[in-house]
């Protein structure tokens, strides 16, 4: 059941998660479809979710904007950054400049070897923040020798949290966090709780769709949503999905998409990556219980034997 309409303002609107918008040329959306898209979503009772470019808005769209309550989006570069609740940074070089404030969350977005690279930046940032979320962009080129890296490095900042959580502090990083408050599954949704409307006025999956080649429109602000094969995006109709507890992974479609053919099937790698942060997210969860009454009313964590949930596809049922 959708929820929220996710609103890419502009061709060159930052982006949040693995995908790359490499589009360097203005392409506003219309403010009439603007209009359409705002009362639409009022209309079917969603929520908004504004993604924004670096530069300033018309004043005219400000206003149609305001007619209803949103998230904004933005880049670190964006004149609105004090006032966005979500930041999105692309460079390790402006997380370590940047001004962050308490109330906000921010999205820090990095190939897998500068994350090995520089993780060790985040852990003065994180008691400073409401939350950050690191997304490493190409989950898809994981090799053995990078999950070997992976689990060291989730070891590292599982203590710093530690040492946080310890000494009254608060953080939600997560990679590390997410798994320990959460008993279902809480993955990115695209499909199937929200969609996204694009500066061409045409519905898309999720942003992703939209700035990848060949990837076709699933509807129009003019003539409705329409989707394909809908139940695809359901964790019901996804084969591996739906038979793990890694429930913080955002099973991401369009990485899906991009490594197996298929929207509801994962790759390997996506896999992997996702059961080091929840085997990460389980010891921490341990370890802080050590010191005392922790999160009472959340299970332990269990203890697997695999990483690939496929690898146990003949005891499914």
């Amino acid at each position: 059941m959708l929820q929220y309409l996710i609103l890419q303002l502009c061709d060159t609107s930052t982006s949040y998660c693995h995908y790359s918008n490499e589009h360097t040329t203005r392409r506003l959306i219309p403010i009439d479809v603007l209009e359409k898209a705002v009362l639409w979503a009022m209309k079917e009772n969603l929520m908004m979710q504004v993604v924004r470019p670096a530069y300033a808005l018309p004043q005219e769209y400000e206003e149609v904007l305001d007619r209803m309550e949103h998230t904004d989006i933005v880049p670190a570069s964006s004149p609105l950054v004090d006032k966005a609740e979500i930041v999105v940074l692309n460079q390790w070089d402006e997380l370590r400049e940047f001004h962050f404030l308490h109330d906000s969350s921010y999205v820090i977005r990095t190939n897998k070897m500068a994350f090995f690279e520089h993780y060790r930046d985040l852990v003065p940032i994180l008691p400073q923040v409401e939350r950050m979320n690191v997304v490493i962009t190409d989950v898809a080129d994981f090799e053995e020798k990078d999950f070997g890296v992976y689990q060291k490095v989730l070891q590292y900042l599982a203590d710093e949290v530690e040492k946080i959580f310890v000494n009254g502090g608060q953080v939600q990083l997560n990679l590390l966090t997410d798994r320990m408050l959460i008993g279902k599954m809480n993955n990115c949704g695209a499909g199937e709780t929200h969609v996204t409307l694009a500066p061409d006025g045409k519905f898309y999956i999720c942003p992703a769709f939209y700035n990848t080649p060949n990837e076709a429109p699933v509807g129009d602000i003019d003539e409705g949503l329409d989707i394909r094969n809908k139940q695809l995006y359901q964790l019901d109709h996804a084969p591996i999905c739906r038979h793990c507890d890694a429930y913080q992974c955002r099973r991401c479609v369009w990485l899906n998409r991009k490594t197996t053919y298929e929207v509801n099937v994962p790759g390997h790698e996506q896999c992997v990556v996702a059961h080091i942060e929840r085997n990460a997210s389980a010891a921490l969860l341990k370890s802080i219980r050590k010191h005392g009454d922790f999160l009472p009313n959340i299970e332990e964590i269990k203890t697997l034997d695999y990483l690939d949930p496929f690898e146990k596809h003949k005891e499914w049922k």
